[in-house]
């Protein structure tokens, strides 16, 4: 181990280490802080929990000791990706920075405009924020990034996942050339190479640990449920949080939506759990990590927005609720526990379903975690919704789910739904009209249908007082109206005095005619087009 006395840092610097407790340095540390302090670029390749952000936050301290900084235009900028490794970032570089003058802003979202445009006005000499805030304020005209000395870029693998390469681009381009960069992450894909082959000027390659590995410190555990269901998954995790010893712990699930699922079935069943996530406002989810952080919290159900960057050495276990569906996102989540040379446990419960990501994953790492076998009754765990929630999974056509036997009777019950309950009813009436009615619908003959069969039926001709059969359902549809129809007088109107009709709400085919030209739009009582005579042939 190298002592930090040895790398070259200030007195005032080592001061303010000294007071953290910390005497020797890790590898990362130590290889990239005399490099950085240097002036040279750095491409820093270690997986979390290898002090990365003490690497670059202690030489920057040093660097911009002497200078002064100006209104909008910080010297130096450091870009990561979560709000909560920004704000760590931030309370490291307060703690390290304690003995010099040095000023810093924190650009995050969910924090007003008008107290971080305050701290810009009076000029930064560290400006840590993530992406989408940064260029929020630049392009508000509050922010000018050409007097950026020094550009620090964290968890770039990161940066990739979430979407934000274009974003770090254009933040690059808009600094100066000249500008120093420190350049953090666990992984190499091929964009983030790309990115460093664009932008890094000749930086120097350091190794901390091979890309992608778990700490040694870390015992690996994994237990296999022979059911793909939710409800199966959540007394899993509830046994496995009751068997180990839990300090606390962190258990990660795939999705926003079932992270506040386990957190209320943990708080049903008498666990001290809550969640947190990307779409809870900033003031909760900074309420949680600190009730955690000071060991208030045992439980912190979490979506991969926490994956990374919680700087909490005494973190006991890890619960993996939901295998990841990238490998890379296991290593992260499991560096929670087991830091700074602490013993930690972690556990991946693992469904049928779940075989791809599986293999990723141990692919990845290089081992097999050890078995761990609960003595439950997996036929009586069946959820009602079949583990919708349970990830990608698919265990939605699980016995008892939607997926199974109840779709059969929900298809077959269809059709009755679609017939209105009053359609008898209506048939009925329709099938006995009034003598007066019949002729005020049409003046000319008509074609019906009864039985079947088409006859000629002159419109006054008085309705039968009892058919074998109701009429089809087409007939009762255009006779309907005359459920609404005015009781018609006595002596029925002669055909040609159309004006003293009484029947109201009933049209002539001339009237609809006039509607369907726009003339008088529909009738009191019944839309003209339900009472349009079927066409005949002289038509």
């Amino acid at each position: 181990m190298t002592e930090f006395s040895s790398l070259g840092l200030s007195d005032s610097t080592l001061k303010a280490i000294a007071e953290t407790g910390y005497t020797d340095a890790t590898p990362i540390q130590e290889a990239a802080i005399p490099v950085a302090l240097a002036g040279r670029d750095v491409l820093g390749i270690a997986q979390t929990g290898t002090g990365k952000t003490a690497a670059f936050t202690l030489p920057m301290i040093d660097r911009l000791a002497a200078g002064r900084a100006k209104a909008r235009m910080p010297r130096a900028l450091v870009i990561a990706p979560t709000r909560e490794l920004a704000d760590q970032v931030a309370s490291s570089f307060e703690r390290y920075a304690k003995y010099h003058r040095l000023s810093w802003a924190l650009l995050i979202g969910g924090v007003s405009f008008g107290d971080q445009e305050a701290k810009l006005d009076r000029g930064v000499d560290v400006l840590i924020a993530t992406p989408g805030r940064l260029l929020d304020h630049f392009e508000r005209g509050k922010l000018l990034l050409t007097g950026v000395q020094m550009l620090v870029v964290d968890e770039a693998d990161r940066m990739l996942d979430m979407g934000f390469i274009p974003d770090i681009e254009r933040i690059f381009k808009m600094t100066p050339p000249r500008r120093q960069v420190l350049f953090f992450s666990a992984t190499m894909p091929p964009e983030i190479t790309r990115l460093t082959k664009q932008f890094l000027n000749d930086p120097t390659r350091i190794e901390a640990s091979r890309p992608a590995t778990t700490a040694e410190t870390i015992t690996q555990y994994i237990c296999d449920l022979p059911v793909s269901d939710s409800k199966a998954k959540r007394a899993a995790l509830r046994a496995l949080a009751e068997r180990a010893d839990v300090k606390n712990g962190i258990v990660f699930c795939n999705r926003k939506t079932e992270v506040d699922i386990v957190a209320k079935s943990l708080k049903t069943h008498g666990f001290d759990a809550s969640p947190i996530h990307g779409d809870l406002d900033q003031a909760t989810r900074t309420r949680t990590l600190e009730s955690f952080r000071k060991g208030e919290l045992k439980l912190l159900v979490a979506s991969d927005v926490a994956a990374r960057g919680l700087d909490i050495p005494a973190v006991s276990h890890v619960f993996n609720y939901d295998v990841p569906h990238h490998a890379d996102d296991y290593v992260h989540r499991i560096g929670r526990t087991g830091r700074a040379g602490r013993t930690g446990e972690t556990y991946m419960i693992v469904t049928p379903a779940d075989s791809k990501s599986l293999d990723k994953v141990l692919k990845l790492i290089g081992q097999t975690p050890q078995k761990v076998d609960l003595d439950l009754d997996w036929a009586s765990l069946t959820d009602d919704r079949g583990g919708r929630s349970g990830g990608r999974s698919g265990s939605s056509r699980s016995s008892g789910g939607r997926g199974g036997e109840s779709r059969a009777p929900a298809r077959s019950r269809r059709p009755e739904r679609s017939e209105p309950a009053s359609e008898p009813v209506v048939e009925a009436e329709a099938a006995q009209p009034t003598p007066a009615v019949a002729e005020a619908v049409e003046d000319k003959p008509r074609r019906s249908r009864t039985r079947g069969r088409a006859t000629e039926a002159p419109a006054a001709a008085p309705a039968p007082e009892a058919e074998p059969e109701a009429k089809p359902r087409a007939t009762a549809r255009r006779e309907r109206p005359a459920r609404k129809a005015v009781e018609a007088p006595a002596e029925p109107a002669p055909k040609s005095s159309r004006a003293e009709r009484p029947i109201r709400g009933v049209k002539s085919r001339d009237e609809a005619d006039d509607n369907r030209n726009g003339v008088r739009g529909f009738g009191a009582d019944t839309p003209a087009f339900l009472l349009r005579p079927t066409p005949t042939r002289d038509d």
